[in-house]
């Protein structure tokens, strides 16, 4: 991208840097979402229902990952993948692979935090249905995301937030390549440590701009899904 002229510019010229780097963002924080919420959904729900020995050491635990540094996310990740590695075989070290790897570490403890909460509050209120169902623990699991799958929307958005906003962690694991690893967040890094404030600024808009698109749209298909199931 060219440091003379302004995001808007850029925007209005259809510039194919700035709308790979949007599109790149787009694709690591949605796939890390995805990602998260296939491991923490069900992690989350899993705790909420189930009784065992330190359960309360856990979700104490699984509260205090919500806030992981994003550097040291990024250096055990770097680690794991880099040729000396115990993945360093796979080769995915600064790609995109790396960074959606990092960003699920990041967003899944959200995920599966904010998940146990809602479900372990359904689980107190239709504990009697439940149980006079005779579901088995798996059964109850499934009904209660089910049930809870509007609610659990919230969790994915505040993950993908988390995603979206991330940029310590996947300048480590992906190198922040032009035209390769470079995405919003770190873009915008890139031009405020050049200087180019007005252009970082610019930048800073624009990612606001798609979260907020992101989270208008997710809020819609949550208040149309909510008015089809009555």
């Amino acid at each position: 991208m060219a440091s003379d002229v302004s995001a808007l510019q850029l925007v209005l010229s259809g510039d194919p840097a700035l709308f790979a780097i949007v599109r790149l963002s787009l694709y690591v924080s949605l796939a890390a979402v995805v990602l998260a919420a296939l491991i923490g959904i069900p992690l989350g729900a899993w705790i909420a229902l189930t009784n065992f020995r330190g359960r309360q050491g856990v979700i104490v635990l699984l509260n205090a990952l919500m806030g992981l540094p994003p550097v040291v996310v990024g250096l055990a990740v770097y680690l794991a993948l880099s040729r000396s590695g115990p993945l360093g075989s796979f080769g995915l070290l600064f790609t995109p692979g790396a960074m959606i790897v990092a960003q699920t570490v990041l967003v899944a403890p959200i995920i599966a935090a904010l998940t146990r909460q809602t479900i372990e509050d359904l689980w107190i209120e239709y504990r009697d249905e439940l149980t006079a169902m005779n579901l088995g623990p798996f059964g109850r699991v499934a009904a209660l995301i089910w049930d809870a799958r509007f609610s659990l929307v919230t969790a994915l958005l505040a993950g993908f937030g988390r995603a979206a906003a991330e940029v310590g962690a996947i300048i480590i694991v992906g190198g922040n390549i032009e035209g390769f690893t470079r995405t919003m967040t770190t873009a915008i890094a890139l031009e405020t440590s050049k200087g180019d404030l007005p252009l970082a600024v610019g930048l800073g808009l624009v990612l606001i701009g798609i979260v907020i698109a992101v989270n208008a749209l997710a809020w819609t298909a949550r208040r149309a899904g909510e008015r089809l199931a009555g």
